[in-house]
């Protein structure tokens, strides 16, 4: 029998939760190739060669490029599924900011920090922080694949590699943008491990219970 002292809330449909699987697989690799690709010029990387032997990214450029380049398509596609559905199904409004976000968020994440004792009210499935930090991801996202078109088609794109400031600018952009990824992925997994298994839950199963 269900347990009457409890409530199942529904929280994320299964195409959410599919890309957003299927992104971290994606993610990962196009972050693992891009160490490799971007490790062999020394104006990016600067890891000890004893650790990137360890680590088996130097003299792997031919990987990384082939991996970066077949990875970038399926990476590009779920984007699309993800945010076609985010359109059409009305989820996108639990994304959207506006002025007001910035200062919530500076609330919220002064509670996380323990600095104010009282936490913001949450409108929906996601405080202001989060909001601006998934929005912002998008914009991330989004930005990866246009300044990774224009150094994988530096010539044929011209007009977009000009626009972005030139190869070289580029190609510094699309490495910021990892960088901001690999940041992203840090924040995430504390602030997930710190909301503990319901939070959790909620991405694999779809929903959250709460207490009565």
């Amino acid at each position: 029998m269900p347990d009457k002292d409890i409530n199942i809330i529904e929280k994320h449909s299964l195409i959410l939760r599919c890309t957003h699987w299927i992104n971290v697989v994606l993610l990962s690799l196009m972050v693992w190739s891009g160490v490799l690709i971007y490790w062999a010029n020394d104006e990016y990387i600067t890891i000890p060669d004893q650790l990137a032997k360890a680590l088996s990214i130097n003299s792997r450029l031919g990987i990384g490029l082939s991996w970066h380049f077949f990875i970038m398509w399926p990476f590009l596609i779920n984007g699309m599924v993800y945010v076609t559905y985010m359109l059409i199904s009305g989820e996108w409004r639990s994304l959207a900011i506006n002025k007001q976000t910035f200062k919530d968020a500076i609330q919220v994440t002064l509670y996380e920090l323990k600095i104010k004792k009282t936490q913001p009210e949450q409108i929906g499935k996601f405080n202001a922080a989060q909001r601006l930090t998934y929005f912002s991801v998008i914009l991330m996202a989004i930005g990866a694949v246009i300044t990774g078109l224009a150094i994988y088609k530096p010539v044929t794109l011209g007009w977009l590699t000009a626009m972005l400031g030139g190869y070289k600018a580029a190609r510094l952009e699309h490495f910021i943008l990892m960088l901001g990824f690999i940041f992203f992925v840090i924040i995430h997994i504390i602030q997930v491990a710190r909301s503990g298994w319901n939070n959790f839950r909620a991405m694999v199963a779809g929903y959250e219970i709460e207490k009565k």
